[in-house]
């Protein structure tokens, strides 16, 4: 049951983004250190660590550069009653150029046994976005430029949906977290068919990942993450971490045709892990002296009830 369980989310995942258009531009905000908690992009995650956890993450991409991407996010996620249940709730706060966009999500899952180990999760999420966009932030030439118009906090909602397989070694999942397309800057009024300066569109996301051991103190664990969305093109980023005596792990990341990551993460105590990542662009940006770079640091807590406290971390 566990092998058709993989083999079917693999050919799922296949297929869904096979069927998907080319692409141009990314919108969403990116993670180098996803690995740690899926939620944000896969609501069927929420709960499936087996106990309460918070975490809380800061990324500045492109340092030196005016402008450059800045990401917070907050997640807390739970199991409910006998486990079958998760809720979780998550809120991202994005800025990239003149915009800023503050994002409240919940999410909810739902798990079955798949056998023994496996477990196969159904997940929803329910999200609230608040966009700010004040093109006087970029000292425009002329602010009564037509094309320039702010959007002062519209508040627009969506839903996305999401599926997570895991047993004690290997997990994979599907994911759409924003179902809704948002339009902004409609022209209509301009023109005799109707058109948008910025549309915010579906993002696909599938992960995978297996854990070996290497040894009694060693574990080695590859993992993917695939994401793909029209009008921006396919990325891929193919992670390698190993686990030293259950404390520390040293990694790498390479997001193909983009940038190569260093990832170091250290488990303090049972409740306590922190990690830090940083990029480096493999493109013509990397090379300019005005690009430091790009830094993301996370601080993740879990709460234990005395039956559940782990005796060495799971390493997803």
């Amino acid at each position: 049951m566990k092998t058709t369980v993989k083999i079917f989310l693999i050919a799922l995942m296949c297929m869904t983004f096979l069927k998907q258009e080319s692409a141009q531009a990314q919108q969403d905000p990116q993670y180098t250190q996803y690995m740690y908690n899926p939620l944000v992009i896969n609501p069927a995650y929420a709960g499936n660590r087996g106990r309460t956890s918070i975490m809380l993450l800061h990324r500045s991409q492109w340092v030196g550069l005016d402008g450059a991407p800045r990401t917070q996010n907050l997640s807390v996620h739970s199991p409910i009653g006998l486990g079958k249940v998760g809720l979780g709730f998550s809120l991202v706060n994005d800025a990239l150029g003149p915009a800023r966009e503050t994002n409240f999500n919940a999410d909810f899952s739902y798990t079955i046994e798949t056998g023994v180990e496996g477990k196969l999760s159904f997940g929803l999420k329910g999200t609230l976005n608040l966009l700010d966009l004040d093109f006087s932030r970029t000292n425009p030439f002329n602010m009564n430029d037509p094309l320039l118009q702010n959007i002062d906090n519209k508040l627009s909602p969506n839903v996305g949906v999401g599926l997570f397989y895991h047993d004690d070694r290997f997990y994979a999942g599907l994911s759409a977290p924003a179902l809704l397309q948002t339009d902004h800057f409609d022209r209509s009024g301009a023109n005799s068919a109707s058109s948008f300066i910025a549309e915010e569109r579906i993002h696909y996301y599938g992960l995978a990942g297996y854990v070996f051991d290497l040894g009694v103190n060693t574990k080695f664990k590859p993992s993917t993450l695939v994401k793909m969305t029209a009008g921006a093109p396919l990325s891929v980023d193919v992670n390698a971490n190993f686990l030293f005596y259950d404390k520390l792990t040293l990694g790498a990341s390479y997001r193909w045709s983009a940038a190569l990551s260093g990832l170091v993460g250290f488990q303090i105590s049972d409740a306590l892990l922190v990690g830090f990542a940083y990029d480096r662009e493999s493109t013509d940006l990397g090379n300019a002296t005005y690009n430091d770079g790009t830094y993301e640091v996370f601080i993740r807590f879990e709460l234990f009830k005395e039956y559940n406290r782990m005796v060495t971390p799971r390493f997803f």
